[in-house]
């Protein structure tokens, strides 16, 4: 069976080459091969086709892709005046045959080509790194968001959950994949082949990445995992090289401390909750005893919050105390812990991305903890302050509920304490 699956991979990219290299001899330009990709000649040509005009987006400069989007996004956008049509005649008689007229006019024809563009091997890939270069222009180029949108939503339903494939990744995993995992660790910085090993190896550390059949040799996303025996405070403990490592089976604590997405061409398509949900299956299964789903995760929006707090009235100086170093333990957690209750984004969502990400996903804040990340970059963004978030899977679906229709953040009763406390930092008397 693996013979023949190799024999297959190998024949299509064989034929895939051939197509491609036919493909040179074809004097028409990008968007003549466009139009031919999207009429009954596509039908026919449609790998060579496709393979050709990948291969000439690949070799356009700045300015040409810059053009080659604002086709897709002006001559292949919908024809809405034949859409106000059909839309009426379906109102009026709505038949199969109307319907379908309708369906097909409702959707821009860039959409089919980017289908088609999908052919050949590798094009997938191809497609991805291509919205890299689209989302590199939305900010001059805001119109093109009608083409980003498309992308989404095909990205969207080629990466969708039945296609993704679960990998725990070990110290035996291709050296190609490890050296991918380092490259895209975003929370915390892997600095050698040592620190790597250290969070691979021992008994205690799992990773986990999702795959997908098109690009096997990229991960999309991987989370980092400790197993512990009790819920921690500071990542500097999780990562110490001089730690003793806990057998598996002692472990009550599944800690994931960090989660990185790897691929900037599928920004907006979220893999996070679906990973979090089968790593905690996968880890039911081979470590019952664990009592303890929760994140170490940094508090990104923490500092800039701070900095607008620093005149306030009531608690500046406490706010400025903690930015510059002076408040005590008691004062950054209960600092942090108002940020998350009560500093929210005009939509009603809290300020914090990662808050977002994982109060979406039906967590709750556990707890808070001051000094727990003392890397620039954790004094940088939070002061070193760290949040656990806790996936309690009896009451996950109630909380992803209650935050979705009321932008309820649930949080532990000592979270909700200490967003009230006070401080033991001077606060401002108010002005006559």
């Amino acid at each position: 069976m693996q013979r023949n699956r190799f024999l297959g991979d190998l024949l299509s990219q064989l034929f895939d080459r051939r197509s491609s290299s036919r493909g040179k001899d074809d004097t028409r330009d990008v968007y003549a091969l466009c139009q031919a990709l999207l009429s009954a000649e596509g039908e026919v040509s449609g790998l060579r086709l496709a393979a050709t005009i990948l291969a000439r987006y690949a070799d356009m400069n700045e300015d040409e892709k810059t053009a080659f989007f604002q086709y897709l996004n002006a001559d292949l956008d919908l024809d809405a005046q034949a859409i106000a049509t059909l839309a009426t005649e379906y109102a009026a008689t709505p038949t199969p045959e109307v319907f379908g007229k309708l369906s097909t006019a409702s959707e821009p024809k860039r959409q089919e080509l980017l289908r088609r563009l999908n052919q050949p091997v590798g094009a997938t890939a191809e497609l991805v790194a291509m919205r890299v270069d689209l989302l590199a222009r939305l900010k001059d180029h805001p119109d093109l968001a009608r083409t980003n949108l498309d992308f989404v939503h095909l990205l969207r339903s080629w990466f969708n959950r039945g296609f993704l494939v679960l990998q725990q990744i070990n110290w035996d995993t291709s050296a190609r994949i490890l050296d991918k995992i380092v490259a895209y660790e975003a929370v915390h910085h892997i600095n050698d082949l040592d620190d790597l090993r250290r969070r691979l190896y021992p008994p205690d550390r799992r990773c986990f990445a999702f795959f997908h059949p098109a690009m096997p040799d990229e991960p999309l996303i991987f989370v980092e995992v400790a197993l512990t025996d009790a819920i921690p405070g500071s990542i500097d403990a999780v990562l110490s090289d001089q730690r003793t490592p806990l057998e598996a089976e002692q472990a009550k604590a599944a800690v994931f401390y960090s989660i990185s997405n790897c691929q900037r061409g599928l920004s907006g398509i979220s893999f996070g909750n679906l990973l979090i949900k089968q790593v905690v299956s996968e880890l039911s299964f081979t470590c019952p005893q664990i009592e303890s789903y929760v994140t170490l995760s940094p508090i990104p929006g923490l500092n800039k919050w701070l900095a607008k707090q620093t005149e306030d009235e009531v608690y500046g100086i406490a706010a400025q105390s903690v930015l510059d170093g002076s408040a005590s333990a008691d004062d950054v957690r209960a600092m942090a812990a108002r940020y998350f209750m009560f500093a929210k984004r005009d939509d009603g969502v809290p300020n914090d991305p990662v808050a977002r990400f994982h109060l979406g996903n039906g967590a709750k804040i556990h707890d808070i903890h001051a000094g727990a990340d003392t890397s620039r970059n954790g004094a940088a963004q939070s002061s070193g302050a760290m949040v656990n978030y806790l996936y309690d899977l009896t009451q996950t679906e109630r909380n992803h509920e209650s935050y979705a229709m009321d932008g309820t953040v649930t949080a532990s009763r000592a979270v909700r304490a200490l967003s009230t406390a006070a401080l033991s930092t001077k606060i401002k008397e108010p002005t006559p």
